[in-house]
């Protein structure tokens, strides 16, 4: 991949096109946790794709290559959230019952885990996927998103109690 980025840094397309199809796919997956649909993922990918070739140069060769770009990834997201949000979405959520989280987790397919990311309200998915799938603490969840650290707390714990209802509600047959 150095020799890639090494291209990049000199401007030459066919490493730009090379390094954007060894990424795209794992980057897609990033975008993916963010965005409320395909269409929004394949917009932050390519939007945070232009800012990765544009910002190349101050790429150091220090530190993971893969990780350099996956944070440009998720701060696209996150400005893309800011641009568009008028404020994070608050749902007062009643008679939420304990679940056996680990119980239902276990039959569910990883596809299914990501479309309930997916259908959080924009608010509940930006906060639950800093926090717990990037591991940002409230405190620089807050800062980056412009709320109190209560704030982002608030939305987390209703990202939880919005899966686990919604987990909860799946009849989700029982194996042998």
């Amino acid at each position: 991949m150095e020799h890639l980025v090494a291209g990049c840094k000199q401007g030459h397309r066919k490493a730009q096109e090379a390094l954007y199809k060894q990424l795209s796919a794992k980057m897609m997956g990033v975008c993916m946790r963010y965005a409320a649909n395909r269409t929004d993922a394949e917009d932050i990918l390519q939007m945070g794709f232009v800012k990765m070739f544009q910002k190349i140069s101050d790429f150091k060769n220090e530190g993971s290559f893969e990780g350099w770009v996956r944070r440009i990834m998720v701060n696209t997201a996150i400005e893309l959230y800011r641009k568009n949000a008028r404020s994070l979405q608050t749902v007062e959520l009643e008679g939420i019952l304990e679940v056996d989280d680990a119980n239902a987790l276990s039959q569910l397919a990883v596809k299914d885990l990501m479309q309930l990311v997916q259908n959080l309200p924009d608010g509940y998915r930006i906060v639950f996927n800093l926090y717990a799938i990037e591991g940002y603490s409230h405190k620089e969840i807050a800062e980056q998103l412009g709320i109190s650290e209560g704030g982002s707390k608030s939305q987390l714990s209703r990202a939880r109690n919005y899966l686990q209802d919604k987990i909860r509600k799946l009849e989700v047959p029982a194996y042998e």
